[in-house]
């Protein structure tokens, strides 16, 4: 990933978590899934297990993205992830994840913060110590 490429500003992020949650749901049953059909009966309302099994899954799909550089979502807005021009560490993954989870549950409030800063970073870029930029489009060839 290139320095030099503009940061990430918050629409493109939103665009890109609207992908990403289209693809997580599709996980997410999946998952509930696996434990549901072997088990032949309901998961019981309020089972901390089961919880605590979706968020490691939610974590997992965002983490194994993010190491790679990119989510599903992120692909099609053309935004990279980066630290220190590294993909982020698994532990990075982990402080973006809680970090994004506690953006939201203020009400967006962590993710309007890139509106005041000129970096654009929001409260899990700066908990995780990672940058998303955006990738130029490509160029293509006429024939």
């Amino acid at each position: 990933m290139k320095r030099n490429n503009p940061p990430c500003g918050l629409w493109r992020r939103l665009a890109a978590i609207v992908y990403d949650s289209l693809a997580l749901l599709g996980i997410v049953l999946l998952a509930t899934l696996i434990i549901v059909i072997p088990s032949g009966t309901e998961v019981p309302a309020g089972s901390v297990f089961f919880q605590l099994y979706l968020l490691v899954v939610c974590w997992l799909y965002f983490a194994l993205g993010w190491r790679k550089g990119q989510t599903l979502g992120m692909s099609a807005w053309r935004i990279e992830i980066h630290s220190d021009g590294h993909f982020p560490s698994w532990m990075a993954t982990v402080a973006r994840f809680a970090m994004a989870i506690l953006s939201w549950a203020s009400l967006g409030l962590g993710f309007l913060w890139s509106l005041a800063r000129k970096d654009k970073l929001a409260w899990h870029d700066l908990a995780s110590d990672t940058r998303l930029r955006v990738r130029p489009k490509p160029v293509r060839e006429r024939v």
